[in-house]
């Protein structure tokens, strides 16, 4: 007799490999942390003896279920806001909290929640995106868990990082040190295309090339962002990230809900992997995603629950039988999506989708030992029967629930025998919550009067870049400075002219910034107004930090568009004072040496101010590239012939309450 670790017996064993076997009486032989052997029980009962032996008379051993994408940290976040939209959610609450709260604590904490709930439910393996996430990883690894875990990549500033350079910094080193680990497969994750720029995406490609590692991003959740990108870059989303060869790497797309045909066949041609998340698209109204294409090209697709924030739990079977109902109404087909199809796609075609179907997703030998065991013996999944043997993906898929996994193993190692966790002590973390729910809840009540809450609340507010650069001087006469931008001493892009009315409010508390709601008359060589825009920009402190000749660099832009009456906003924010400026500005966008730079030349008419002013700035996503583009503006200052420039360093409303 061959001696293995562990014996699995009697049980409807579902291996999900490539011919679908099912054994109704079969058993699984274990040995460190592999399968060795599986098939009737009485073959391997002749062959294979161990010390731990399990009766799963009744029950179904299935390969582990996998999420194929989530945000584990975000369990401490769940029901924090609900039943709002996705930029509400997102901008209004997550993030605020997140800034405030998220920490390598903080992360750790819901990890190990997220992993207890998961395990609770079958589920052997995750895919997540998050900040510090070597504190995801080692959770996790501490649970005994499997994951690729990727660390989230960001255009601004995030809760673990000030700028991208050190999202991108931190995720290098944390694939360094987690390359090589059991469990853990360490993956870089830009964002989405949104939240990131085309430099960012390039670099997080190379390091995922490098290493040979998944990459994780969010594309086409919703309709607004391919609608954007269609407007703003003449193509959709998934060619754009293409054509800035993102495919390149083995890339795990999360959401993909508003893609058309062509997309599919590009993300099937590129080998990407696709996570459907139907409980969250559902709740955040974001859509239905075109699945039944989607397979039937050969993409790899995978089931995910995304965040306990958006769904609200972790629960894969309530996944699995929401993707397939979901799948058969927006097909009109009944037959869409059957329960086998459904299975595979959160055990083996979701390992694939994850690539790593070299590992797990299938009761094969020589994979890993990930497994749960399913009892099937409750009312809910009465009666049985057995004249299609496809019956039991019925039973998996559309009667059992969570609650029926009553044993966990993954890598070998019993995670929950009897329904009990035996690497997760539950207590002590409920206690933990319960703290962190209290901080929260009093940290958001006095959040009530946020500026920016209320103007995310009431528009659709847009972070813009997070640097901006700038120098202001006093300018007695404009004419030479125009003279020379009108003799082509400089690449001009555009120009315009237009009159400014802008009204500024500020608050008792100086930390929630200056909102400024803005009348732009676009005037033409006749001084007749052709167009009209309204906006809001609310920004935060106005320098924080100073360079050599009094150029300035500020942080924190949100635009919004001004869709309401200024009458309305005044009523709205209740600002502690206002101030309300006239100017006639003068605009250029020009280009120096390969960087792009506006230049103002304002004249305040209301309240009046004597003279001109000239303004050169430019914007940046980073502190880096802020820093670089500080030099630059002294020199256009000096090409401009300004010699002996005389700095104004204040705004507009602090320079005319100063007067």
């Amino acid at each position: 007799m061959k001696k293995v670790d562990h014996i699995l017996q009697n049980a409807i064993v579902v291996t999900m490999d490539e011919e679908f076997q099912l054994f109704p009486n079969g058993s699984i032989a274990v040995k460190g942390d592999e399968i060795v052997a599986f098939g009737d029980t009485q073959g391997i009962l002749e062959t294979y003896e161990a010390k731990d032996v399990l009766d799963c008379s009744g029950k179904a051993v299935i390969p582990g279920l996998i999420n194929a994408h989530t945000h584990t940290s975000m369990t401490l976040l769940r029901g924090l806001t609900d039943d709002q939209r996705l930029d509400v959610w997102l901008l209004g609450y997550m993030m605020p909290v997140e800034r405030e709260f998220v920490s390598p604590d903080f992360c750790k904490l819901g990890t190990l929640i997220a992993c207890a709930e998961m395990i609770r439910g079958g589920v052997t393996c995750f895919a997540d995106m998050y900040y510090h996430e070597e504190f995801v990883a080692e959770a996790t690894a501490e649970a005994g868990m499997r994951a690729i875990c990727g660390q989230t990549v960001l255009k601004f500033p995030s809760p673990d990082a000030d700028s991208y350079e050190d999202s991108i910094k931190s995720a290098r080193e944390f694939i360094k040190a987690w390359k090589d680990h059991d469990l853990i497969i360490p993956s870089i994750a830009p964002h989405s295309a949104y939240t990131t720029t085309e430099d960012i995406l390039r670099e997080c490609a190379e390091i995922s090339l490098e290493f040979d590692t998944p990459l994780q991003i969010h594309i086409a959740e919703t309709l607004q962002e391919q609608d954007q990108w269609r407007e703003t870059n003449d193509m959709p989303v998934v060619p754009w990230l293409k054509k800035l060869g993102l495919f390149e790497a083995k890339v795990i797309a999360a959401h993909c809900v508003h893609i058309d045909e062509g997309e599919i066949h590009t993300l099937e041609h590129s080998q990407a992997g696709i996570s459907h998340n139907p409980s969250s698209n559902l709740k955040l109204s974001s859509g239905f995603a075109p699945v039944e294409p989607m397979l039937t090209s050969g993409l790899n697709v995978g089931i995910g629950t995304d965040g306990p924030a958006s769904n609200n739990d972790l629960d894969m079977f309530e996944e699995m039988r929401l993707a397939s109902f979901v799948a058969k109404v927006t097909t009109g087909d009944p037959t869409a999506l059957p329960a086998r199809t459904t299975f595979a796609m959160a055990t083996i075609i979701g390992a694939k989708a994850l690539h790593i179907d070299h590992l797990t997703g299938s009761i094969e030998v020589g994979k890993k030992a990930d497994l749960a065991v399913v009892d099937l013996t409750g009312l809910h999944t009465q009666p049985q029967f057995n004249r299609d043997p496809d019956s039991i993906y019925s039973r998996l898929v559309y009667a059992a629930k969570s609650t029926d996994v009553s044993h966990v193993m993954v890598n070998g190692t019993w995670l929950m025998t009897e329904r009990q966790l035996t690497t997760i002590d539950e207590g002590p973390l409920l206690a933990a919550v319960e703290t962190y729910a209290a901080e929260i809840d009093a940290f958001l009540t006095e959040r009530e009067g946020s500026v920016l809450s209320k103007l995310i609340a009431i528009g659709e507010a847009v972070q813009e870049e997070s640097y901006e650069v700038q120098i202001k001087v006093r300018l007695p006469d404009p004419d030479p400075i125009i003279a020379k931008l009108d003799a082509g001493n400089f690449e001009i892009i555009r120009s315009a002219h237009y009159l400014e009315y802008d009204t500024y409010f500020s608050f008792i508390d100086q930390s929630q910034g200056r909102l400024r709601y803005r009348e732009d008359e676009f005037v033409d060589d006749k001084g007749n107004v052709f167009n009209v825009r309204y906006r809001l920009t609310l920004t935060g402190p106005a320098a924080e930090h100073a360079y050599p000749n009094f150029v300035l660099l500020s942080r924190s832009r949100f635009i919004a568009p001004a869709t309401h009456s200024l009458r309305f906003y005044r009523e709205y924010f209740k600002p502690e004072s206002e101030i309300e400026i006239k100017k006639d500005r003068l605009r250029w966008l020009v280009r120096h040496k390969e960087e792009l730079f506006f230049i103002n030349i304002d004249r305040v008419l209301q309240p009046e101010i004597e003279g001109c002013f000239l303004e050169v700035k430019s914007r940046t996503w980073s502190r880096r590239d802020a820093e670089s583009k500080a030099e630059l503006i002294s020199e256009l200052i000096s090409d401009l012939g300004i010699s002996d420039p005389v700095p104004v360093e204040v705004e507009y409303p602090d320079l005319i309450a100063a007067t």
